[in-house]
């Protein structure tokens, strides 16, 4: 189809839109002209025995609306549950019960570490794990409320944060929630599933590389689909976490920021970047393609499984090239689902003559397309060759100042970008950028991190930033769940003041010297009332500032 410009007012903006219709002109030698009607024709609902037949024609004139052919919309979007602090939306995602969860597989792989250590003789006296006690519920809320922290005070090295100088460097605030070596030994024992209860014969490739995580993904799918109502535009894409160290479920995706690592595939909400659901991408199991459903292939049926719930409601699914088809915008379109997005043109179904246009055969502005009833597609020529499919937009276009633009072209600039907004909005709380050797607990964190911008989306309070509402959340973890401390009588026996050690035998030189409260040196005094050990000069004013 051809655009004529002569006739056209021109407009200096794109700020007032208006829609065109294009007039007719030539279509690829497959695509069987019929005749303008008077009036628009609706498309007629496609038999499900015959749902893959594409029979393609020129798009009649004067074209149907867009509006008109569109699925109705009939969903109320937003959160299924109203919150009124931080804190509540954001344990109604890590509730209770995974909570426990975690609580007893980090304790299990404790023991585990423990023995083989034991075993294989690299337990020492000093080793850090001798000191390891049983976790629970409060303490990891603490430790997801430091890791949160973590991601809005940003420092290069982990004992960088219980720096206890009295200096510019000093955050204080660390040293008092949780002691660096139980931090430490929390992140290294932090754990999900049994190694014992892995069985590789039982499950595919797939699902025994994602086995140490998987209790994880599960539960927040659960979570972000039933609290959430997603509005009728979602994107599906990609979404890769960094990784640079070997792992054989490694992705590259040049477009992407991270350029390497942990890809999944999201469904997010258009407009707020709400993830309602992930798949994480450990390879494709064997899967059996049926010759007579063309959508029972990899990624057609990856994309099914992603919008599962979703059947029927209205929704608009927008993606890029590598999912499109036609016989996928089709399926979806049988399911209530309208499709639109980009498109490679050697997809099954695509008209020959498509398939063999280039740039050099078009002109700048020009748009080529055609029918089959309820899916179209489109080929237009900006800088170079732009394919497009959408199950009810037609040749519509968009006045936008001394321009014209497929109107397909513009909604998809508009609605494509809900996964790349939750990245953007991500990337300013690099919470998963901490160092570590274990790939799924650095996913672990990628996860918690999302589900904190879930959370702000779930509490739907505008006038509250989402850098406060983290501020707001790691606050509110750390007062319901910090454990209280024993609070100290003063009398006249407890006073409050330096005192030495004993000497470790009468008439030696050398006292009884305990690890300072406050810096990692060993002191050989202490306060009284307190009965905790501290250097006098350095650290005593600061231990007794703090507490």
């Amino acid at each position: 189809m051809f655009m004529d410009e002569e006739d056209v007012e021109v407009e200096e903006t794109c700020d007032n839109v208006t829609l065109e219709w294009l007039p007719q002109s030539p279509q690829p030698s497959n695509c069987v002209s019929t005749a303008a009607s008077p009036t628009p024709i609706l498309p007629s609902p496609i038999e499900p025995s015959n749902k893959f037949q594409f029979e393609w024609r020129a798009i009649s004139m004067p074209q149907i609306e867009p509006h008109l052919r569109r699925e109705p919309f009939s969903q109320i979007s937003g959160p299924t549950v109203s919150f009124t602090k931080p804190y509540e939306a954001f344990i109604s995602i890590w509730d209770n019960e995974i909570m426990e969860v975690i609580v007893r597989e980090t304790n299990i792989y404790a023991l585990q570490v423990t023995t083989a250590m034991l075993e294989n003789g690299n337990l020492y006296p000093h080793s850090r794990i001798t000191h390891w006690r049983d976790t629970n519920v409060n303490e990891l809320y603490v430790y997801f409320a430091m890791v949160l922290a973590m991601g809005m005070v940003i420092k290069n090295r982990i004992y960088e944060y219980w720096n206890s100088s009295r200096d510019i460097f000093s955050t204080p605030g660390f040293s008092t929630e949780m002691s660096y070596d139980r931090f430490v030994l929390l992140s290294k024992c932090l754990h999900f599933n049994n190694n014992k209860n892995l069985n590789s014969a039982m499950l595919t490739g797939s699902q025994a590389k994602l086995f140490k995580i998987k209790p994880i993904i599960d539960h927040l799918n659960c979570k972000f689909s039933k609290l959430y109502n997603l509005s009728q535009n979602v994107a599906l894409d990609e979404s890769l976490t960094m990784w640079k160290g070997w792992l054989d479920i490694n992705q590259f995706i040049p477009n992407k920021a991270a350029t390497v690592g942990i890809k999944t595939y999201e469904v997010c909400e258009s407009q707020t970047g709400y993830l309602w659901r992930f798949e994480v991408h450990a390879g494709q199991d064997t899967l059996a393609l049926q010759e007579d459903d063309p959508v029972s292939g990899g990624v057609p049926a990856l994309v099914l499984r992603l919008l599962n719930g979703l059947e029927h409601k209205g929704h608009t699914i927008w993606m890029d090239n590598y999912y499109n088809s036609p016989s996928l915008a089709r399926e979806l379109k049988v399911r209530g689902f309208d499709c639109v997005g980009t498109l490679r043109t050697n997809r099954k179904f695509v008209p020959s003559e498509f398939q063999k246009i280039t740039k050099n055969d078009m002109i700048v502005g020009q748009v080529l397309g055609c029918t089959s009833g309820d899916v179209d597609i489109m080929v237009w020529r900006d800088r170079n060759r732009v394919a497009l499919i959408s199950t009810y937009h037609g040749l519509v276009t968009t006045r936008c100042g001394d321009t014209f633009k497929p109107t397909v072209v513009q909604d998809y600039n508009a609605n494509m970008g809900g996964v790349d907004r939750k990245d953007q909005l991500l990337a300013m709380y690099p919470i998963e950028r901490r160092k570590t050797t274990v790939w799924y607990k650095k996913f672990f964190r990628r996860l918690l991190n999302v589900s904190v911008l879930n959370s702000y989306i779930l509490l739907k309070d505008k006038s509250l930033a989402h850098r406060n509402f983290r501020k707001a959340l790691i606050t509110e973890l750390l007062a319901v769940h910090k454990k209280p401390k024993p609070t100290i009588i003063s009398t006249k026996s407890q006073v409050h003041c330096p005192a030495p050690y004993p000497f470790v035998k009468s008439g030696k030189s050398d006292r009884l010297r305990r690890k300072c409260a406050v810096c990692p040196k060993r002191s050989a005094t202490y306060c009284k009332a307190c009965n905790v050990a501290m250097c006098i000069y350095t650290c005593y004013e600061t231990y007794h500032t703090l507490h």
